[in-house]
């Protein structure tokens, strides 16, 4: 039992610790948040930069969790420190929680230590696991929104407009239609207009979000760049890939679905059925062999 208070107390004492390194690495980046405000009054590009490198110090030790983070959209520092906190707090409190109940109980368990482990282990792994199934769930609504985005597109562009004129109108204006795509847009328009090419940009964000529909439409946007109009005709191609690509997973979704809706009709439907015609079939031969008998 003293091992089992020993623990508790060195895991609350982790705990402080982490949360006093937290609280100076999001002092020392409003510090340096502060300072590239002061430089001038296009301060909120550098203040996102800033905001991002305070991010990184934090997630130096997962490239992995900063990359996942990035494909979310959690890029400012609130969200990244919120993220961490919850991903080195979790462990700890799901194993001072094992322990409590472990020091609960009326008779120790003989390996005191197996459902703290078990605890930080899910602790640890569960953040993560959650963080890469909303990425995925978000790589889904952007590879169903550049199928909006296109058409759109080719819109604006036949009134007159630029690709970047275009890109603006979709990011303030497409913010129902596009949720995610405005979003993304946006950040994209704001380093633009802090002095970044919009082309490297669009290479970037493809890179980042690694959703394939989405690079085949940055491809298409960057080749727009620089030979202009000469590329409308990929994306009236690139339009028409994409609906394919929507209606072959449509048909094998209903193929799966086939499948499974027969293994649902042999466990439910067919003993009913099998009772519904067989059934005074067997009642009828029970009858007879009793009046035999």
């Amino acid at each position: 039992m003293n091992l089992i208070l020993l623990s508790a107390l060195l895991l609350a004492g982790a705990g402080g610790l982490l949360l006093v390194v937290g609280l100076r690495e999001q002092l020392a980046t409003r510090r340096m948040m502060a300072r590239l405000g002061d430089s001038g009054r296009g301060g909120s590009a550098l203040m996102q930069l800033g905001e991002r490198a305070g991010a990184n110090r934090l997630g130096k030790a997962d490239p992995e969790t900063l990359v996942l983070l990035d494909q979310l959209g959690w890029r400012s520092r609130r969200r990244r420190m919120l993220f961490f906190c919850i991903q080195a707090g979790l462990p700890l409190g799901l194993t001072l929680i094992a322990i409590l109940l472990q020091m609960g109980m009326a008779e120790p368990p003989r390996l005191p230590w197996v459902a703290p482990f078990i605890a930080f282990a899910v602790g640890f792994l569960v953040p993560k696991r959650v963080l890469a199934a909303r990425v995925r769930q978000r790589q889904e609504r952007l590879a169903q929104e550049v199928s909006l985005m296109i058409p759109m597109l080719r819109m604006l562009f036949d009134v007159g407009m630029t690709v970047e004129q275009a890109l603006r109108v979709l990011a303030s204006e497409g913010e129902r239609i596009l949720p995610e795509l405005s979003r993304e847009l946006c950040q994209v328009l704001h380093r633009v207009d802090a002095g970044l090419e919009l082309g490297q940009e669009l290479r970037e964000l493809a890179e980042l979000l690694r959703v394939d529909d989405l690079t085949d439409c940055c491809t298409i946007l960057v080749q727009l760049l620089y030979q202009g109009g000469g590329a409308m005709a990929s994306l009236l191609s690139l339009k028409e890939l994409l609906d394919d690509r929507r209606m072959t997973t449509l048909q094998e979704r209903v193929s799966r679905m086939s499948a499974k809706m027969s293994v649902v009709m042999m466990l439910f439907l067919f003993p009913a059925l099998l009772i519904v015609l067989a059934g005074p079939g067997f009642v009828a031969i029970i009858k007879a062999l009793g009046e035999m008998g």
